[in-house]
């Protein structure tokens, strides 16, 4: 039994949450937000704010810097220079205000489909083009199309990369030597990647993830890592994250334009969220990862045996469960539908993270068991119908 109690309900309608602003009836188990309460060690910490009663504007310590170097150090083995570190309120800001600075109207930005759907607004939404290249996906796995990639950045007009690391939603954990070839392909043809790193601690337990920056040289030289502690630790509204860019050129592009953004600076409980969350959530976020990943588990098994039309691929990041339903022959965006109003049940549909998720629905197992066995059950009625 552990320290922290993960079955907790937490009655989440009525609070402005996003997740929950549904129907009486229905399920969320869609967007990549929590249902659990976040560290108490990170309450404490944020109670610590509010007890002092004055909120001003508040400036990045030297803490915080030394929560997301040690972090990075002791957990992924990755050493981070101080003067890589920039501020930033969220990965997505941080990809957005990178994208209009490092390109101009009518460029590409590449991404290996299917991935998480902001990316495309962060493309579009400032005159970009968006060039997919499709992940292949055979005997229920995904790997890198490596041909494809090399096709797409060797276009004059694409000069920058979003890498998903580890990819949501396919929940894949790409390998020291996969990165090693992006990079390698990135430098021959001269893009940026941009590594969004936000799922990185959501691994299986006694799974590490690879940070891009610290394969190789030329990894390092070509990159721009998004991170944050706000998937993880369940604090995605304190709006906190971080860019670490070792490159010295990259570095003033990329401060330049979260500052020309208005996107580089910390509300009152952002930096102390992440250093509370970085230097005393260790142990939380252990447990966190076997439960999630029991979670996990159980749906792979269910599935497998109650509903066998079905396939959940398998993976080892994320909360985020990626499940085939190409043998029904429906688009996913159709099937979710008849899902929420058959039996209130509400997954995501792959058509949104590109046209190769058309066969796919994304289901979110960060909840306590008990919902998740609700969910179970409604997606069995649905089939059973």
């Amino acid at each position: 039994m552990g320290v922290y109690n993960f079955d907790l309900e937490v009655n989440r309608r009525g609070t402005d949450s996003m997740k929950w602003d549904v129907a009486d009836n229905e399920l969320p188990m869609w967007v990549a937000d929590m249902d659990f309460q976040t560290a108490p060690e990170i309450r404490l910490a944020l109670a610590k704010r509010v007890e002092e009663g004055v909120f001003g504007y508040t400036d990045v310590s030297d803490d915080w810097y030394e929560a997301y170097i040690n972090w990075w150090k002791n957990r992924h083995g990755l050493e981070i220079s101080k003067d890589w570190l920039m501020f930033c309120t969220g990965v997505i800001p941080a990809i957005s205000s990178i994208v209009r600075k490092l390109t101009t109207p009518n460029e590409k930005v590449i991404v290996q489909t299917p991935v998480y759907n902001i990316f495309f607004n962060s493309i579009v939404n400032n005159g970009c083009r968006v060039s997919e290249s499709p992940l292949r996906y055979e005997h229920g796995e995904y790997s890198m199309d490596f041909e494809d990639l090399e096709e797409k950045m060797a276009d004059p007009q694409a000069s920058l990369m979003i890498l998903c690391n580890p990819h949501n939603p396919v929940s894949k954990i790409w390998s020291k030597e996969d990165l090693a070839r992006v990079g390698e392909l990135a430098a021959k043809y001269g893009v940026t990647v941009i590594s969004d790193e936000i799922h990185c601690d959501l691994t299986a337990p006694g799974k590490e993830y690879v940070p891009f920056a610290g394969v190789s040289d030329t990894c390092r030289d070509v990159s721009i890592t998004c991170v944050a502690p706000t998937k993880a630790f369940s604090i995605p509204g304190i709006q906190t994250a971080a860019i670490f860019v070792p490159n010295p050129f990259l570095r003033h592009k990329v401060w330049r334009g979260i500052n020309t953004d208005e996107v580089a600076e910390p509300n009152v409980f952002a930096a102390h969220a992440a250093v509370a969350a970085f230097n005393q959530g260790g142990p939380w976020l252990d447990e966190l990862r076997e439960y999630l990943f029991d979670n996990r588990r159980r749906v792979e098994e269910f599935v497998d045996a109650q509903i066998p039309q079905l396939y959940v691929v398998r993976g080892d990041a994320t909360y985020l469960l990626w499940i085939d339903v190409s043998a029904l022959g429906i688009p996913s965006d159709v099937l979710a539908g008849q899902i929420r109003q058959s039996t209130g049940l509400y997954l995501s549909a792959g058509t949104a993270y590109g046209a190769c998720g058309k066969d796919f629905l994304r289901m979110n197992v960060a909840c306590t068991r008990a919902t998740l066995e609700d969910g179970l059950s409604r997606l069995l009625a649905f089939f059973e119908k």
